[in-house]
């Protein structure tokens, strides 16, 4: 191999050799153009910025959690879709973080007045006691808010809620709450 020194100089309009050969051919000793090296640069740039805002910063949410997000969500809309509402079906609900928190905003806009915002009564009774007045069971829950107790004061929310925000509302009262170990929570 020549050295860079021993190279002749090129003649006018043609561009320089580089000193190395491979294979009996020779490579021009030319700049990239400025358009590559630019488009290399904001490259390495956004590599950085991204590498530090997905990896380092924590703030973007996971893909498993956002799978998980999604699932859940799917579930919810299986769920409150279903008609026919027993109690493994209610207690199943109460688990689902998409219809709790659903349930949680309808709670505090239409129950908490009576029942306080930590379900601990006041004028109507406790929720997250043991003691029920009228039945402990998620279906006879179900009957006290869809029909109400008029002689103690709660209003029939059935008619006015639905049966999808009535079964959100079950569903956050019941969160706070333990189901029974005979009670399988599994999907069939």
């Amino acid at each position: 191999m020549k050295s860079p020194d021993s190279l002749p100089p090129p003649p006018p309009g043609e561009d320089p050799l580089r000193p190395h050969t491979y294979d009996g051919i020779q490579e021009y000793d030319k700049r990239l153009p400025n358009w590559w090296l630019v488009t290399f640069y904001v490259t390495i740039i956004f590599w950085i910025g991204y590498w530090m805002y997905y990896q380092q910063s924590g703030l973007p949410v996971s893909d498993g959690v956002q799978i998980d997000q999604h699932l859940a969500q799917v579930e919810a809309r299986k769920l409150a879709a279903n008609a026919a509402f027993d109690d493994a079906s209610l207690w199943k609900m109460s688990r689902n973080a998409v219809l709790v928190e659903a349930g949680r905003a309808t709670y505090n806009a239409t129950c908490a007045s009576c029942h306080h915002a930590q379900l601990s009564g006041g004028i109507g009774p406790s929720l997250v006691d043991a003691v029920w007045v009228h039945g402990g069971q998620p279906t006879q829950l179900l009957k006290v808010v869809n029909e109400g107790v008029l002689t103690k004061g709660m209003p029939a929310w059935g008619p006015i809620l639905g049966p999808r925000k009535v079964s959100e509302v079950l569903a956050f009262i019941l969160s706070h709450h333990t189901p029974p170990a005979d009670l399988t929570l599994v999907a069939k």
